[in-house]
């Protein structure tokens, strides 16, 4: 029985399938043969699956025999083509360009050269070239009328010995501040915050223009200029303006006595480059490194400065001087013979002592602890109503009756010094402590004698009860 002799529908569903094929071939055909006898062309064989065209044919050129024919396009094998440009795409401007674009002039990359491009310009009262040189974001119109009255009676005539300062750094390697100094008439101080770009290249941020005269104690009052302020007062033994700038429970009025003691001894003055340098620059915190150099100009030492504020309208305020290296430095310097030199140490009870040295068995002041003991009346003739303890010492060598003594004279002598120039006795107190109380040990620990820390214990230490 063969399998439609069954009782089901028998299906038709192959002979569809076969019919379909051979209408579709039939189709083709017709149609391949319809295009080619209206073109009076003969019809080509039609491949094999074996004779697949790998390429499109090309409109309008002959088949030639033997030649593959092209493969037919298939969309979806197609690379796509890239989208055109808009017409009016150009290159995106350099950081430099920028800086100009947005009003700051023009871009060196070494500041030295933009300021002296700058000062220059102004000696020739070319003011035009000086005016696109800083740009429109600095320069308004009040400041180049401010330039131009200062050319107008010979105020501009570059310095001989400092024509351009670097200040110090606002941010780390990105804004810095610059000063060009005249001295023509009654000379003048251009200060510039300049900006730098990507690529290196500095612009002018800021501008301030002041009379030499009319530099007051701080000329900016962000973090940069305050602690520049603090520094010069200091430097320039102005303890009064340097103690304005600081504040009073977190910096003493012995460690600025004792700085301005080290800047004067030791003839330190700030770097010429990169005199103060950013360590972080945020809205209520700042830190800046001090770089000092002696005075033939070479490199001496550096020192740590925090600055604060408890708001953004509050002023900033001096709250950190980390000397430890700057002391080191001094000492070095200034140390000689068979005498101790730190002007400021540590006072047990907290905060910072100033302190004077003697030699062996001596009682005596030197001009140098004379231009110390200056500073000191100075603080207490500005604070009438504080006082100041001395307490003499000495090393552990000859009787306690002798050291009590001798001590107790070289307490007197600070005294009777203050007294000479001008301090009230009532302002001071005077104690003799003899060798009870060593800052640094008399003998080693086997026994032997300590030349170096018997130094450190003649001394008289000076108390400031401010």
């Amino acid at each position: 029985m063969s399998t439609y002799d069954s009782h089901e529908p028998r299906s038709n569903f192959g002979l569809f399938v076969t019919l379909a094929f051979v209408a579709a071939a039939l189709l083709g055909s017709g149609v391949y043969l319809f295009q080619s006898s209206r073109s009076g062309k003969p019809a080509p064989a039609q491949p094999t699956l074996s004779e697949k065209p790998e390429v499109e044919p090309v409109a309008g050129k002959e088949p030639v025999a033997g030649e593959i024919e092209p493969k037919p396009f298939d969309p979806f094998d197609a690379e796509p083509e890239p989208a055109p440009e808009p017409v009016d795409t150009v290159a995106p401007s350099t950081p430099e360009q920028m800086l100009i674009d947005a009003g700051m002039g023009a871009a060196e990359f070494e500041p030295e050269v933009l300021l002296e491009k700058i000062g220059r310009s102004l000696e020739e009262s070319d003011f035009d070239k000086a005016s696109l040189l800083i740009g429109q974001k600095a320069l308004d119109e009040s400041q180049l009328k401010g330039l131009r009255d200062l050319a107008a009676i010979g105020n501009f005539r570059l310095s001989s010995m400092d024509p351009i300062v670097e200040i110090g750094e606002l941010e780390a390697n990105r804004k810095a501040r610059w000063a060009l100094n005249f001295e023509g008439g009654k000379g003048a101080r251009i200060y510039f915050d300049l900006l730098r770009g990507n690529t290196g290249g500095w612009g002018i941020e800021k501008m301030k223009l002041l009379h030499q005269k009319a530099i007051g104690k701080a000329v900016f009052v962000d973090s940069l200029g305050i602690t520049e302020a603090f520094l010069r007062a200091a430097l320039g033994q102005n303890f009064d303006d340097a103690k304005s700038f600081v504040d009073p429970e977190l910096v003493s009025d012995a460690k600025i006595a004792g700085l301005c003691i080290i800047f004067e001894e030791a003839k330190y003055k700030l770097r010429t480059q990169r005199p103060l340098r950013a360590m972080f620059n945020r809205q209520l915190t700042a830190g800046f490194i001090a770089h000092v150099e002696d005075d033939a100009g070479k490199k001496a030492a550096d020192f740590g400065l925090n600055v604060q504020r408890k708001g953004i309208d509050q002023p900033w305020q001096v709250t950190e001087i980390n000397l430890d290296s700057l002391l080191a430095d001094y000492a070095d310097r200034v140390a000689g013979g068979d005498v101790h030199y730190t002007p400021l140490v540590k006072n047990p009870t907290g905060g910072d002592t100033l302190i004077l040295y003697f030699g062996f068995d001596e009682d005596g002041l030197t001009p140098r602890t004379h231009r110390q003991l200056d500073i000191v009346a100075g603080l207490l003739k500005i604070n009438p109503d504080k006082k100041l303890t001395l307490s003499g010492h000495t090393d552990s060598l000859g009787t306690d009756e002798y050291n009590n003594e001798l001590s107790g004279r070289r307490a007197g002598a600070v005294e009777k010094y203050l007294l000479s120039v001008g301090v009230p006795d009532q302002q001071i107190v005077a104690m003799a402590e003899g060798e009870t109380k060593p800052r640094r040990p008399n003998a080693t620990a086997d026994g032997e004698d300590n030349p170096t820390g018997r130094r450190a214990n003649r001394r008289t230490e000076i108390y400031l009860d401010f």
